[in-house]
């Protein structure tokens, strides 16, 4: 009976213990999310602190993000992006959803300033030309293995994509600004030459990314009367 006691005094001391721990963890994960910094950057950090930030209130500023976020057409051509901020950008752009889970998202990261220089000449409006040390072609595949009519859905599930890329360089303190390829034959042809696509995969846009050299202002865009309510 006394060993017994034993064994149930330890057990409770081991939970005891396991809950403090997972408290000082929880208190460790505020901590770091506010020393290095909350919102966007944070969410989109590619680490998984960001999503425990959003569960633990942060939401706001996720909000924030998504409210503050402008199209950027002018950039800084002698300030780069480094390698490990364009993979934090690629992280929050595959976070997206997609049909099916599908996945169907290619994306092209364009460093070279010839290849650039080739994307502005034959797509003066996709804003290459403006200094941005890099952009990112967004492509998919209509192959996907959706049944039925779910080919065009790559378009949906790159667009998502796109959106997250979009706010993950604003996060980050970038700019950067979508420019439509498809459906212009004329652009998916001179997109798909330049950066050698393979058949079966469609550029969706061109973002252009880089440090601003312009801070237009933010767009209000809120409209209540776009809203309806159970019915149209």
């Amino acid at each position: 009976m006394k060993n017994l006691i034993l064994i149930f005094m330890a057990a409770v001391l081991a939970f005891a213990g396991c809950g403090r721990l997972e408290k000082t963890g929880r208190n460790v994960v505020r901590k770091t999310g506010e020393l290095a910094g909350k919102g966007a950057t944070e969410f989109f950090s590619g680490v998984g602190e960001g999503i425990r930030t959003v569960t633990e209130g942060q939401v706001p500023d996720v909000l924030t993000a998504i409210a503050t976020r402008k199209s950027v057409r002018k950039f800084d051509p002698l300030r780069k992006v480094d390698d490990a901020t364009v993979e934090k950008i690629l992280r929050a752009a595959m976070a997206a959803p997609s049909a099916l889970d599908k996945r169907p998202w290619e994306f092209v990261v364009v460093r070279d300033p010839k290849q650039l220089a080739a994307i502005a000449n034959k797509l003066p409006n996709s804003r290459v030309g403006n200094g941005a040390p890099l952009a990112i072609v967004v492509c998919g595949t209509t192959d996907n293995g959706i049944p039925g009519n779910g080919k065009e859905c790559w378009i949906h599930d790159c667009s998502a994509a796109s959106m997250n890329l979009l706010l993950a360089a604003h996060g980050l303190g970038l700019g950067a600004v979508w420019t439509g390829v498809y459906p212009g034959e004329d652009r998916i042809a001179a997109v798909r030459e330049i950066l050698a696509i393979p058949d079966g995969y469609l550029p969706l846009n061109v973002i252009p990314i880089g440090y601003p050299a312009e801070n237009p202002p933010v767009k209000d865009k809120w409209n209540p009367a776009k809203i309806h309510a159970d019915r149209w």
